[in-house]
């Protein structure tokens, strides 16, 4: 199972990333070549597909994705608008160290988001000035060395993190000293990403009320971005990554043999709390200052934290 984690979800769902990212950024080359309405939808559809592996990866924010950064050189929000303005003001050259270089708050998934899509999924091609699109095929450039460097690091790094993670428990090995320590990484991933949904990317805007504390706020992507995390605990537990096409052994196997009925509930909880979510009227960032969408918000909130309380306490018993 710990091997099947590595190689049938983590690498995959990674590749899918760095494939994405790829074409992300030949969408924008192609947009700034000759602007058009259906280039511009093509380039945020291919934003939205990339959107999906990164948040089903969040599921395991461990390893390399944390101690390197590479989540908040990719999905540092909200993002500074002014500062995002500034740059374009400015007569900087827009190279490619120069984008490295710049705050986390000017790059990465939501400062391309914020040039496609506008301040209210409003853009249109013929807004978008030389600067704007230099900056976004900069932006885009950038995003494929990170998706590639994260990639890479689970599978050419020194040493691979994928051999560090499948030798749990092998003599040396002090991140994974056992089978167990992996295990219970891949459930403190789970529980972690449960968490940061229902109290943190659901509860900092709608208790606040703030639609700038929204994640995906400009593409009106944020529900399908909580739902995708979701997937990723899914992925998790079954070993499986229907994006990516593989499928393995996972926890859910492990579950099984000793108790069917938590499989069966733990499949249940994460169906209803997806659900869930995806009923909150969109646009997220309206939902949370209309009060007729506030027990739907609640009721998603109430459905996930269901989910981390179960794999706090049941499957981890279960696992132990």
């Amino acid at each position: 199972m710990i091997v099947d984690f590595a190689d049938r979800v983590v690498i995959p769902t990674y590749a899918l990333l760095d494939d994405r990212a790829a074409a992300l950024h030949a969408a924008a080359m192609t947009l700034r070549a000759a602007p058009s309405p259906a280039r511009l939808r093509a380039a945020q559809d291919a934003w939205v597909a990339t959107r999906v592996p990164w948040e089903q990866s969040e599921g395991f924010l461990f390893g390399p994705v944390s101690a390197q950064g590479f989540d908040p050189a990719m999905d540092s929000w909200p993002v500074d608008r002014t500062d995002l303005e500034a740059v374009l003001a400015s007569s900087d050259a827009l190279t490619a160290t120069y984008i490295r270089n710049l705050p986390e708050t000017q790059k990465g998934f939501h400062a391309i988001e914020y040039l496609l899509f506008g301040e209210a999924r409003d853009r249109d091609a013929d807004d978008l000035d030389a600067r704007e699109l230099a900056y976004l095929t900069g932006l885009t450039l950038e995003l494929t060395a990170v998706t590639a460097a994260l990639e890479a690091s689970w599978t050419t790094g020194a040493p691979p993190y994928r051999d560090v993670f499948t030798t749990a428990g092998a003599a040396g090995n002090t991140a994974y000293p056992s089978l167990d320590a992996a295990a219970q990484e891949i459930l403190v991933g789970m529980s972690g990403i449960c968490d940061e949904v229902a109290n943190g990317k659901i509860a900092d805007p709608y208790d606040a009320h703030d639609p700038n504390l929204v994640e995906s706020q400009y593409s009106y992507n944020s529900r399908l971005d909580f739902a995708d995390n979701l997937r990723s605990v899914e992925n998790a537990y079954t070993g499986d990554v229907p994006a990516a096409g593989t499928t393995g052994r996972g926890l859910d196997e492990v579950v099984r043999a000793v108790d069917p009925a938590l499989d069966t509930r733990l499949r249940a909880e994460l169906a209803d709390a997806i659900a869930k979510i995806q009923a909150i009227p969109d646009p997220f960032r309206d939902a949370i200052t209309t009060p007729a969408a506030y027990p739907a918000i609640e009721a998603a909130q109430a459905a996930i934290r269901t989910v981390q309380t179960t794999i706090d306490g049941d499957l981890a018993e279960a696992v132990r």
